[in-house]
């Protein structure tokens, strides 16, 4: 959803990806990030889905990228992909 309301709002969303990216690190307490996994199926056929799919794995990748745990879950079973 964040992801969406930053291309409905016209944002900078690498600059908004960068700002996420660097206040993790300095947060005192755990956090976790839910997302739906939007790279396994068929390429979209409209411009803005594509675009979505695209943003949302580049922000998955660099998440994961400093991430200590990484879980996929699929079924209601989790596969731990890091950590």
């Amino acid at each position: 959803l964040w992801v969406t309301n930053l291309m409905l709002g016209e944002r900078a969303i690498e600059a908004e990806f960068e700002a996420l990216l660097a206040v993790l690190p300095r947060l005192s307490g755990p956090v976790v990030f839910v997302s739906n996994e939007v790279g396994l199926g068929i390429v979209p056929e409209n411009a803005m889905a594509r675009e979505f799919r695209d943003h949302a794995g580049r922000l998955h990748q660099k998440i994961a990228a400093i991430a200590d745990t990484v879980y996929f879950v699929a079924a209601g079973l989790p596969l731990k992909m890091k950590g």
